[in-house]
């Protein structure tokens, strides 16, 4: 007989302290979004009815942001949201693991200091007032400061319950000695001071550090090297890196996502994918395939979509009688769709980082996510065997009153995606209108209560959080490897074989392949998409055909080790190996990489793709 849950009171008291902590940072997060979404949309509803804006809302959206992301940073140090790699950490005996873990504590112990000790420093040296809100200056950097000084208590904390406070106590005497070195004068020069910092960041990430941190960590590493970015330069690169407007998308698609998912929406999509294809070979499978693209229309979260599909899909799958690591393997393949058609937050990042059009590039997405979504239905009615689940078919009253029943979460990416594309909205207006459209539908449709919005306004909250300091920590690595003219050395690799667009295009792709298997997709964004984008269009390239092209590129490593985060977020929930996942989606991979083969030779062959509606329907 199973042992019946521990209740918090049988919990030990620093196990019970931590848990209050982390859980008070969480809905203090939840309390920013709310704030962040009311002065949005108070700006949004003013500019419609009266004909203007607030003229303080951007700027204190802008501040809000940035509070959520600090407020955050203990989290995405701790948490499932720390995107740690221990895939090679995994492979170690169990005294070799505990060392790991030190030296990955310790990483993270280095990085919170630069943020707690750098802002600091900022916060003594910046003065003046926000142009528009008055306040000082300063209390952006403080945020960090504060931040970075709850993310040591936390992981220490963490630490010392995971193993032992000795270890604990280890972690940070290694941390403030790396800390130390940072900041000394060792007389020891490198040329490329960037590659002390890739170097040390790429050891914090096999060690199994957060990624976040292990960024930081790296760039502060290389000042002892000749690096140009002192502590304080690294802190305000930071902190400029989550002070953009555009970047406020990023929690309210993440928001709207959750909404719809505890709303029951996206489970009315399901529906109405089953009549649309469940009669078809392998039809659960394709179902699951369409209601990922329809749930894409809301999201813009592969995460998200992983998520919810592991929840609702893959027992259904199970139930017809797909092996479980065949159903967790078209949940995580499907799910990566999420970021590729529109709403898209990796679009919203790759413009961010690269100044691109976001509106192209979101229409971009719908002609990538067209060719992905026929190259993954093919690869599961190949894939498929011995399983028999198709469904009769619906007929056409049922296939009405389901279209019907999923309008409301339809209506929603049809409103974003039609409002920006046509300029109706701003990106940052769209997101924050769809999660208001969230709100209004499910309460109307009584699926939604103030519990259910609390814990979805909490759990988007950390996860923008983790994405926002992921964003703010490449922005110093980034500054590094400009300095360093980096750029011009992958120019020089990706035109390798000739400067001609397939060449370019062949040779980028395998760079991206290659370093997409060891980094974030947010992160590879963030750090490839500046060094490789002028090349492609020294090569002829359109910027943004191939901004998608590496999107998809990128998007891909969702299902490939070591990193695979799809197949970890899937096989975690449905309790799987991950390794028996990574097996079983070798057929939509490959599939998937065709796909890509596709995309690639096209834009290199006919730079006239045309990627708005207008153009393609005049080409058809």
């Amino acid at each position: 007989m199973a042992a019946a849950p521990s209740k918090p009171s049988d919990q030990p008291i620093g196990s019970r302290g931590l848990g209050v902590l982390v859980a008070s940072l969480e809905w203090l997060g939840a309390a920013i979004l709310a704030v962040l979404f009311l002065v949005v949309m108070a700006a949004v509803t003013r500019r419609y009815l009266v004909g203007g804006g607030l003229v303080w809302s951007d700027e204190l959206a802008i501040w809000l942001n940035v509070a959520l992301v600090a407020v955050g940073a203990p989290l995405a140090a701790t948490s499932a949201l720390a995107m740690r790699l221990d895939v090679v950490v995994n492979l170690l005996p169990a005294p070799g693991r505990r060392i790991a873990a030190i030296l990955a504590e310790a990483i993270a112990v280095h990085g919170a200091l630069v943020l707690a000790l750098g802002g600091a420093s900022v916060v003594a040296l910046v003065g003046g007032t926000s142009t528009v809100l008055g306040l000082p200056e300063s209390l952006r950097f403080a945020s960090f400061a504060i931040g970075g000084g709850l993310t040591l208590v936390v992981v220490l904390w963490r630490a010392a319950l995971a193993q032992s406070w000795p270890a604990a106590l280890v972690a940070l005497v290694l941390g403030a000695a790396l800390y130390v070195l940072a900041n000394s004068a060792t007389g020891f020069f490198v040329a490329t001071p960037s590659l002390v910092a890739g170097l040390a960041a790429a050891a914090g990430l096999l060690l199994g550090a957060p990624l976040p941190f292990a960024l930081l960590a790296g760039a502060s590493l290389s000042g002892a090297f000749g690096g140009l970015l002192p502590e304080p330069a690294i802190v305000q690169n930071t902190v400029a890196g989550v002070s953009k407007f555009l970047l406020l998308a990023i929690p309210f698609f993440l928001l709207a996502g959750e909404l719809l998912t505890a709303g029951g929406l996206a489970e009315r999509l399901v529906r109405f994918a089953a009549a649309l294809v469940g009669h078809f070979r392998a039809g659960l499978a394709q179902t699951a395939l369409v209601a990922s693209v329809l749930f894409s229309g809301a999201s813009g979260s592969s995460v998200a979509n992983a998520a919810f599909g592991a929840k609702v899909m893959a027992p259904a799958l199970v139930a017809r009688g797909y092996p479980p690591a065949n159903a967790a393997a078209i949940v995580a393949g499907v799910s990566m769709l999420d970021n590729i058609i529109p709403p898209s937050i990796a679009f919203l990042i790759l413009a961010a980082a690269t100044n691109l059009s976001v509106g192209s590039l979101l229409v971009g997405g719908f002609v990538a996510g067209a060719v992905l979504t026929a190259a993954l239905a093919i690869g599961i009615h190949l894939s498929v065997r011995g399983v028999v689940d198709s469904a009769p078919r619906a007929s056409g009253a049922e296939r009405a009153r389901s279209f019907v029943g999923a309008l409301p979460a339809i209506g929603l990416g049809i409103v974003v995606v039609v409002g920006i594309r046509f300029g109706l909205v701003t990106v940052t207006e769209a997101s924050a209108l769809a999660v208001a459209y969230a709100l209004v539908a499910c309460l109307l449709l009584r699926s939604l209560n103030g519990t259910t919005v609390l814990a979805s306004l909490r759990k988007a909250a950390g996860e923008a959080a983790a994405v926002g300091l992921l964003i703010g920590a490449s922005a110093p690595f980034a500054f590094l490897l400009a300095v360093d003219r980096v750029s011009e050395q992958m120019a020089g690799l990706v035109t390798a074989l000739g400067g001609g667009p397939l060449a370019v295009m062949v040779l980028s792709n395998l760079v991206l392949l290659i370093a997409g298997l060891f980094l974030d997709i947010g992160a590879a964004i963030l750090l490839l998409a500046p060094l490789l984008l002028p090349a492609a269009i020294a090569a002829g390239l359109d910027p943004i055909q191939f901004g998608v092209v590496l999107v998809v590129n990128l998007m891909i490593h969702g299902l490939t080790p070591p990193l695979g985060i799809l197949v970890f977020v899937v096989s975690g929930i449905m309790r799987l190996s991950p390794a028996a996942v990574f097996r079983a989606v070798l057929p939509l991979l490959a599939s998937l990489l065709v796909a890509l083969f596709v995309l690639c030779l096209a834009v290199a062959a006919w730079p006239s793709l045309p990627l708005s509606f207008k153009e393609l329907f005049r080409w058809l």
